[in-house]
């Protein structure tokens, strides 16, 4: 099972057929992708639930359906172990971007979180999970898949917020505030913190 999100509703790719309650089920090989994303963006469907036989091309065949675009970002901890976050769009978020040709995604991520942060010595401890969101650039849906690392740095400079990509704060949160700015976050970002 796959949860990809469009805003903080999910669709879920799976196997089970389920009866609906405050959800659609779908076929994957026939869906209409773009009418699903407008349902969910426009109505109470709570999610939507697009089924395929076979659990090992379920993410294949969804991410043929719109473009891909590929990014890595950073859950960093610092020596206090405070969780770097950046404020954008009105939202916190951990820091992230586009993938550039022939970087792997180690480097994207650990130059992203650079870019967007400020904070340098940056080193990958493990890798987390992947997520997946849809959103609408040029008036085309895209499936952003974002590639994420745990990170560590003895930084202790000051942040920097790049405001060209419209991120207004960075902060090292600690435990309680980590937890009171999820509050105001994405799904994703809630599922890997």
């Amino acid at each position: 099972m796959y949860k990809v999100f469009v805003g903080d509703k999910p669709i879920i790719l799976t196997t089970q057929v389920e009866e609906e309650t405050n959800f659609r089920n779908y076929l994957l090989n026939t869906v209409n992708l773009v009418k699903v994303i407008r349902k969910l963006n426009t109505t109470s469907l709570k999610e939507a639930r697009l089924i395929h036989k076979n659990p090992d091309k379920l993410l294949k065949k969804f991410l043929k359906k719109l473009p891909n675009v590929i990014a890595g970002g950073g859950k960093v901890y610092n020596e206090d172990g405070d969780i770097l976050f950046i404020y954008r769009n009105d939202k916190w978020d951990l820091p992230k971007g586009k993938a550039e040709r022939h970087e792997t995604i180690e480097q994207t991520a650990i130059r992203e979180v650079t870019e967007e942060t400020g904070v340098a010595g940056l080193q990958i401890t493990k890798p987390l999970d992947t997520t997946y969101h849809i959103f609408k650039r040029n008036g085309q849906y895209k499936i952003k898949i974002t590639h994420w690392f745990e990170m560590k740095t003895n930084f202790s400079g000051n942040l920097y917020a790049q405001e060209e990509e419209g991120i207004t704060k960075v902060s090292w949160l600690n435990t309680n505030e980590t937890h009171e700015a999820l509050q105001n976050s994405y799904a994703n970002i809630k599922l890997l913190v």
